[in-house]
């Protein structure tokens, strides 16, 4: 199987992954809908997955890549739609408010690292690159960042592995494709 062939299987790969990741959500929007009530139902992994998106998503951009955007605007709409969702049926805000401020601030902050201070094109997308590595890695455990719901509930249960490996598998997709690009960039 030649490169150009093996390269577009594996973003079909990716593809279907992140967007089968992506849709986990539905079962919990499904949830709020028929209940009007946000039991049992996690904000953070909302929130960081939609940050995460956006992150992917200007790295994207900067890079030119279609599928990275596609997934990632794709992605984006899903988890605001569920954040939106949450906030209209939690009866108190206030830590949710907190937390969506908290993150987005960390969002604007490093948009405006990224895009005012690196100003070579190459070193701020290997640095945004890396930056949406690690918070992709991180935001996967974020179901578990507060220890008060989960020992306040019955509700504690590590990631899947499925869930892990359609996280890593459209990063190291990413990372590969930027590298390969980086040492042949036409």
């Amino acid at each position: 199987m030649e490169a150009g062939a093996a390269d577009t299987l594996l973003s079909g790969v990716c593809v279907v992954f992140t967007l089968g990741m992506f849709s986990t959500g539905l079962s919990d929007l499904r949830h709020m809908w028929m209940t009007r009530r946000v039991d049992n139902v996690q904000f953070l992994p909302f929130l960081t997955t939609d940050v995460n998106n956006l992150s992917w998503l200007s790295y994207g951009t900067l890079k030119g890549d279609g599928t990275l955007i596609v997934v990632n605007a794709v992605g984006a709409v899903l988890q605001t739609l569920y954040i939106l969702v949450y906030l209209h049926y939690c009866p108190r805000k206030g830590a949710e408010l907190l937390q969506t401020a908290a993150l987005l601030g960390v969002l604007l902050l490093g948009f405006g690292y990224f895009w005012l201070l690196v100003p070579n094109i190459e070193a701020r997308l290997q640095q945004l690159g890396l930056f949406c590595s690690v918070f992709t890695i991180s935001q996967s455990y974020s179901d578990q960042i507060n220890p008060t719901s989960l020992l306040l509930t019955d509700h504690c249960h590590p990631p899947h592995l499925c869930l892990l490996d359609s996280l890593w598998v459209p990063t190291q997709r990413s990372l590969h494709h930027g590298a390969q690009h980086s040492r042949n960039p036409h």
